[in-house]
């Protein structure tokens, strides 16, 4: 299944960090010593008959593009707001994130999104406006002890469509880095599909290993759109 797929290849990428690998490899290619590849490397190939590698990759159930934006009050909103890549297979995604920066070392202001293809983060797209976002607001001193992890989880509950039936309703994640506290939002498209909703924000809070007396709240775009987000109710909590 290809949530497995996703658990073996995080397995991999976090075995390869231990061993401290100093070289990373580009987007789509493997490491000599990875997991997923079918022949080994350990050997010497021949002088003029360089050993050609065969691996298996691992299609996503739907194609993800990461988008990056930096805050710079002199330019539009839009502005600031960059397609980095798309990823499609979970190699190509383990690839992605060990070489972007972590979002713990992002700057104030920086934004890092992972959507479905073809939805844009924002609230005007059309596949969004009708929905809102699971909130997860962190204090200043969490940025540092589990902010990566809490994102990584968000990301692979994403792209390993762990909602069960209710992934289709999931639209992306976006993380914001601020002074006063950062924040994991997971966005669906339904605001008023009660039942989806409640199963993707037990199921997300679960899979962060949040404390049961954790409460967090879910805000419907059209909500938080005209308020601020310490004014916006919480439509549903878990």
């Amino acid at each position: 299944m290809l949530a497995d797929e996703v658990s073996q290849a995080e397995g991999g990428i976090r075995e390869r960090k231990e061993k401290k690998v100093a070289e990373r490899t580009p987007m789509g290619k493997e490491a000599p010593n990875s997991p997923r590849t079918s022949l080994s490397l350990r050997g010497k190939a021949q002088v003029g008959s360089p050993m050609k590698v065969k691996r298996e990759l691992h299609p996503l159930q739907n194609r993800w593009a990461l988008w990056f934006f930096k805050n710079d009050r002199s330019r539009a909103w839009q502005d600031n707001l960059h397609l980095v890549t798309k990823v499609d297979t979970v190699e190509d995604f383990w690839a992605l994130y060990s070489h972007i920066q972590l979002a713990s070392k992002l700057s104030s202001g920086c934004d890092y999104a992972l959507f479905k293809d073809g939805i844009e983060p924002m609230w005007e797209d059309s596949r969004n406006k009708r929905g809102g976002r699971w909130l997860v607001s962190l204090a200043k001193q969490q940025r540092h002890i589990e902010l990566d992890r809490l994102w990584l989880e968000t990301l692979l509950c994403l792209i390993g469509e762990s909602f069960e039936e209710h992934s289709r309703d999931v639209c992306g994640a976006v993380i914001n880095i601020r002074t006063k506290g950062d924040k994991i939002a997971v966005w669906t498209r339904e605001a008023e599909n009660q039942a989806g909703v409640l199963h993707i924000g037990r199921v997300y809070k679960e899979r962060l290993g949040l404390s049961p007396k954790t409460i967090i709240g879910y805000q419907a775009h059209a909500d938080t759109a005209t308020k601020s987000n310490s004014l916006a109710k919480n439509k549903f909590v878990v």
